[in-house]
């Protein structure tokens, strides 16, 4: 998928410090400013307090509305279910960021 295509679709996308470390789930439209804006902390809050600068896993949805319902599905799991997400396509939580750039 080319940078413009992936940088205008609604994402859900998860952080994380390390393997099974602290997890942040989050919604954007463009979700490489978004993570660039995370890895720098840029954003302050929970992400740059607990340095969660690695993309463990992201999802595109059609819309803002499907990818923000699927945040807030996603928000309240329990963790077990988030790290087996995660585990499910990323099992080494290697830092999937790279992959986005075309």
């Amino acid at each position: 998928m080319a940078r413009s295509a992936v940088m205008k679709q609604p994402c859900v996308y998860i952080l994380s410090n390390r393997r099974h470390g602290t997890l942040y789930v989050g919604v954007t439209s463009d979700v490489i400013r978004r993570v660039w804006e995370h890895r720098t902390d840029a954003v302050e809050g929970f992400s740059r307090r607990y340095q969660l600068h690695r993309l463990v896993y992201f999802e595109f949805h059609d819309t803002m509305e499907r990818a923000i319902q699927r945040e807030k599905q996603l928000k309240l799991w329990r963790r077990a279910w988030k790290i087996q997400l995660i585990e499910g396509g990323n099992p080494d939580w290697r830092d999937l960021y790279e992959t986005l750039m075309p």
